[in-house]
This record gives C-alpha cells, sequence and structure tokens, in this order.
C-alpha cells in the first residue's frame, strides 16, 4: 500500500500492457513502476477499471495516448486515494472515487487530474463506479452539452445496448425527451425499451430511417457507427436537427449529399473525449456532479452492467466486447 502526499515510489505494480498492435492476445500481463502524482494529481489505488472501445482500438495500434499520459490502456477506474500531488485540494488520501483517465486503468495504480475524478456515489459498489465516467462523460459532453437535448424532442442513439447506448438511453429519458434506439437482436432491443426507449428498433429487421421518418424525424441524434449510417442519419432528422458523430465502427469516410444538410438546416458535429483539454474535462465533471450524481446516489439511473473480468483476463474482457454480445459495460477486478 502507498501512503503520502506525492513523496518518492519506488514500489512496482501489477498492470496489462500491449505488447504491440493486434488482436486481444497482445494485452500482456507486466510489472510497472508506481507512478507519482503530479501538481493538481490524485494517484488511485485501482478496485476495477472499465473496459472500452478506445482502449481496442489503442490496442490495434490506431489511437495513441496523449502526450504525456500512460501507454497502458484503461480509461477510467474507481478506487481510493492512495497519494495526493501538490496542489490539491479536493481529496484526501483513503477518498472513494471513480475517475476519467487519461490512460493507465488496466493497473493497480493510476494517476489523473483531481478535477476529473468524483465521488463514489452513495450504495453503489466499487464495480458500477469503475463503469461511470469514460460513458457518462461523453454521452453528457455530447448529448447534453454539444448536442442541446431539450424535453420532448425526438432523441436517436445507435447502439443502444452499448454502454454509450445504455447511459444515454436513461440520461435522455429521464431528461424528458423521447428516445428511440438501434440494437441488433431482440434481447438487446428488449434490454433498451426497459431502459426508458419507446421504441428500439432492430436494425437486421427495420430501417430506423422510416421509423423516425413516420414520427416526424429525429430532432438529435448520436451515432457511433459511421459508414453507410451518415447519409442515412441525414435522412433521418428533422428540419433543424442535429447529428453527433462520436466513433466510426464503420468507417469514416463516405459520399454525402450537403443540399440535403443545407435545405433541412442540419447540424453535423462530433467530439473525441480523450484529446480534450484537462479544463475541459474537469467543466465536463462539474455538470455531472450537479445534473447527474445526484440521480446516481438516489438510483435513479445506474449502469448498466454486462461482465467483470480479472485483471489477468484483459484479452478475454476484449474478446467479450469485440464480439457484441455484451449489453452494458465491461469492467476488470483489479483489487
Amino acid at each position: 500500500m502507498v501512503h503520502g502526499e506525492g513523496q518518492d515510489m519506488t514500489e512496482t505494480m501489477r498492470a496489462i500492457e500491449i505488447s504491440e498492435p493486434g488482436g486481444p492476445e497482445v494485452l500482456t500481463p507486466c510489472t510497472r513502476p508506481i507512478p507519482v502524482p503530479q501538481a493538481g494529481q490524485i494517484l488511485i489505488e485501482v478496485d476495477h477499471a472499465g473496459v472500452n472501445r478506445p482502449d481496442a482500438l489503442q490496442r490495434a495500434g490506431q489511437y495513441a495516448p496523449p502526450p504525456g499520459a500512460s501507454d497502458l490502456p484503461g480509461l477510467e477506474a474507481s478506487g481510493r486515494i492512495a497519494a495526493v500531488g501538490p496542489d490539491v485540494t479536493r481529496w484526501r488520501v483513503g477518498d472513494a472515487v471513480c475517475a476519467l483517465l487519461p490512460g493507465g486503468g488496466y493497473a493497480e495504480y493510476v494517476v489523473t487530474h483531481q478535477d476529473h475524478a468524483l465521488p463514489v456515489p452513495q450504495g453503489m459498489g466499487m464495480a458500477e463506479a469503475a463503469a461511470l465516467c469514460e460513458t457518462f462523460f461523453t454521452v453528457w459532453s455530447n448529448v447534453f452539452m454539444r448536442g442541446g437535448l431539450k424535453a420532448g424532442e425526438r432523441f436517436l442513439v445507435h447502439g443502444g445496448s452499448s454502454g454509450i447506448g445504455t447511459t444515454a438511453i436513461q440520461l435522455a429519458n429521464h431528461f424528458g425527451a423521447r428516445v428511440f434506439a438501434t440494437a441488433g437482436s431482440d434481447e438487446k432491443c428488449a434490454a433498451c425499451t426497459k431502459l426508458g426507449a419507446e421504441r428500439a428498433i432492430n436494425y437486421r429487421d427495420e430501417d430506423f430511417v422510416e421509423v423516425l421518418k413516420a414520427e416526424g424525424g429525429a430532432n438529435l441524434i448520436l451515432d457511433m457507427v459511421g459508414g453507410d449510417y451518415l447519409p442515412r442519419n441525414v435522412k433521418t432528422l428533422a428540419e433543424d436537427g442535429r447529428l453527433v458523430q462520436i466513433a466510426f465502427l464503420q468507417g469514416p469516410k463516405v459520399a454525402l449529399n450537403f443540399a440535403l444538410v443545407m435545405v433541412k438546416r442540419l447540424t453535423i458535429t462530433g467530439s473525441t473525449l480523450r484529446p480534450q483539454s484537462d479544463a475541459a474535462k474537469a467543466e465536463i465533471a462539474a455538470q455531472l456532479a450537479e445534473q447527474v450524481w445526484p440521480l446516481l446516489d438516489a438510483g435513479r439511473i445506474a449502469p448498466v452492467m454486462d461482465s467483470t473480468f480479472a485483471l489477468e483476463d484483459a484479452a478475454e474482457a476484449h474478446a467479450r466486447m469485440e464480439s457484441s454480445g455484451h449489453i452494458g459495460k465491461i469492467v476488470l477486478k483489479v483489487k
């Protein structure tokens, strides 16, 4: 156990590194020095770590860590603060937190900015808490801050049974939107409607364009598929609608008829979370603390959990995620 306030730490920790770009099998157990928190940073003794699509992209060599970040995968974790760096005022050693990370979550210890951590919600276990930050930061910043979702609007989220999707459905429903979701099986569609989607569309059987057009079109779409979904999203949007793109499971390049964008006065935007500034992430965290954490504390919304794997079984966790058979979040048990 590491204690203190930024003293030299020469101990080592278990971690999972990417031995070379490739499939899940390149995730390899290793031993690394415990990181030392710098000014404004906290050191977290990791209890559980979340598994997310960007981790798989990094593993495949397609998503490099930002400058200064750990090369280890892992963008969210839960645990207790083991040490604090200079100028840390928000937290004390021993506090239970969940945090957004610049990288390094697949390890026994990780550092992050003090303003990117939030308290573990009341009554919530550490496994669930580890599944919060990457998805809730992503959904809040893209659906509400960037996408401007309002009560009464028609909101379509693709990949409704994913970690992002299950979070977006719950939050959009809570804040009064009419929620529609796409998913690839009847089981996944049932999970979406149980979470608050008014209509879940099995994309293998139905055309989401026609379903939403019959409702008057979508005011906002959150998409992580890309590819041929892009022109279909443009057709699906109502006048003055907004499309927020956060990933490209089918690729980023496609022919798009911008005349339709102009005629319907559409807004097409998007973002990635990891490269954003510390200040930008801190602002997202502040809004979550005010708007969303009280809902988690009260049990009115909660992360949907799929499965838990041991840290050493990170390769199996990635295989599970990439099979697309999961519903909700996958986490690694570290402690």
